[in-house]
């Protein structure tokens, strides 16, 4: 018979896993699955397979299981939620990197990566125009601006703000994405200014 665990923090459980009880960690990772699918899809737009990053994030969760510790650690979820996406953000690199596979032949600025708000995907250019602050109506994005921005972002963008950029399209704020590259906030947060006055510079 499974233990019912209702009531029970994640705090509390991990002290329990620790002192020997079983099946806990089944029960949380039953927990969070969700949570891993959910992220597996929002990274899903940076080309890699869907399974295969549910199945990283689920190694992400359970890394998170074992190291976690109360006493140096935010919350459970919050060091969850880092985890597995550093996991899947890394799986993601280094499929890159055995296929060589240039930034805009991964990422097609035409292609839907997000749901609106009328729940239709947009495509990856209209994502990119309205986070960066520029006001859709007084452009006109054909495919010569299109060519331009990935032509600078293949050009222009250093490695780190690639992996800024990459990480922002798939819904992180700078904070999570510092997180995850494991860089301090302001320096990711002056990277994807810099990214966005490059975006505006170019879409001009």
């Amino acid at each position: 018979m499974l233990e019912d665990y209702t009531g029970c923090n994640d705090e509390e459980l991990l002290t329990r896993l620790r002192d020997g009880e079983s099946g806990i960690t089944d029960h949380i990772m039953n927990k969070y699955k969700n949570l891993v699918r959910s992220k597996a899809k929002s990274m899903y737009i940076l080309g890699a397979d869907s399974e295969d990053l549910i199945q990283e994030g689920m190694i992400g969760l359970f890394k998170a299981i074992r190291d976690y510790d109360s006493g140096r650690d935010a919350s459970f979820f919050t060091f969850a939620d880092l985890c597995v996406s550093r996991q899947m953000y890394t799986a993601v690199q280094a499929s890159r990197r055995k296929k060589h596979i240039p930034l805009n032949n991964y990422i097609s600025l035409y292609g839907n990566v997000s749901e609106g708000h009328d729940g239709e995907e947009e495509a990856l250019v209209n994502v990119l125009v309205s986070r960066s602050g520029i006001n859709p109506e007084e452009l006109v994005i054909d495919k010569e601006n299109v060519d331009r921005l990935e032509m600078l972002i293949d050009r222009e963008l250093s490695s780190f703000e690639k992996q800024v950029l990459d990480l922002y399209l798939t819904g992180m704020g700078y904070q999570q994405i510092a997180k995850v590259l494991g860089r301090d906030d302001k320096s990711t947060d002056n990277a994807l200014q810099r990214i966005k006055t490059k975006l505006r510079r170019a879409m001009k």
